[in-house]
């Protein structure tokens, strides 16, 4: 059975903003969302992710989205536009790019349905965009960002290390924010054994999103390990169904230099996971995975 088709005008609008090149779980976050049929999506952005591991990160993001994109037999049908090359240099100046420009031409866009621009990374492309342009905040514009440390402190966390200034700017303001911080996103573990079982068997994709992955722990992990956490992925889950996981409603702290949160209740309200359902996540990502390679998906 083909999976049953979405009705136009209930899918779900969504861009990925991806630091595909930053670790080895994007991939498998990116290839979520191409695959889910209740998305419609509105573009792929090549995100930067510091200078620590390249000198040229969001170049080498921009060739892995590539990279998988072609693994899926979707150039050219899907939108893909380079993010910022670095991260804000202060909190009013911003770093455009065809990434920020594709959120504000679809944040601008006359329909109804919400515009959930997913970060796997920095927030650096969608503080650009607004503040290139500041209405953008005052149109159904949600956030769904997987960084920033645990509640109620916060501290050290890679992805708001990139970008604490575009933090500050996003999270102050009027836009709707859903953050999956450090806490959440790291009990998404995954072993071996389960991926080669579950992802591995799936075709040239599936085999290359362990192969990937098993490189680069052997790369950069010193010592023993059989695990990676798929930290990006809850972003799915909670586009596809908002209440899979625990959440509340926070003022937004603003971020200080060594990224610790700052309470001072002068920022509007987010929404803050304090959960996700893993066996969700994983469990939609492999059957779609495993319908894809068999042309059912």
């Amino acid at each position: 059975m083909i999976h049953p088709a979405q009705p136009a005008d209930r899918r779900t609008r969504v861009i990925v903003d991806t630091d595909a090149k930053n670790e080895a779980d994007d991939q498998y976050a990116l290839v979520h969302a191409l695959l889910t049929p209740s998305f419609e999506i509105h573009g792929v952005i090549a995100a930067h992710f510091g200078t620590r591991r390249s000198d040229q990160s969001m170049e080498d993001s921009r060739e892995e989205v590539d990279l998988v994109l072609e693994l899926m037999g979707r150039q050219g049908r899907v939108p893909v536009a380079n993010g910022a090359p670095t991260g804000l240099p202060d909190e009013t100046t911003p770093v455009p790019s065809p990434g920020s420009a594709l959120i504000v031409q679809e944040a601008l866009r006359d329909d109804p349905r919400p515009l959930h621009v997913a970060f796997y990374g920095p927030l650096t492309d969608m503080a650009s965009a607004l503040l290139t342009e500041p209405a953008i905040q005052d149109r159904n514009v949600r956030v769904v960002w997987i960084g920033g440390g645990e509640y109620p402190d916060g501290g050290r966390e890679f992805n708001l290390s990139n970008d604490i200034h575009a933090a500050n700017v996003v999270l102050g303001s009027r836009l709707e924010v859903w953050q999956i911080p450090r806490s959440v996103y790291r009990l998404m573990a995954v072993g071996y054994a389960e991926l080669m079982e579950r992802v591995a068997p799936h075709g040239p994709l599936g085999r290359y999103l362990v192969d990937q992955l098993v490189e680069w722990n052997a790369r950069w992990v010193d010592g023993p390990m059989e695990y990676r956490s798929l930290g990006d992925s809850p972003a799915v889950g909670v586009m596809m169904y908002p209440d899979c996981g625990r959440w509340q409603l926070r003022p937004a702290p603003t971020i200080d230099a060594d990224m610790r949160y700052v309470h001072d209740d002068q920022n509007p309200m987010i929404r803050v996971y304090d959960s996700v359902d893993a066996r969700f996540v994983l469990e939609d990502f492999y059957a779609k995975l495993a319908r894809f390679a068999s042309g059912r998906l």
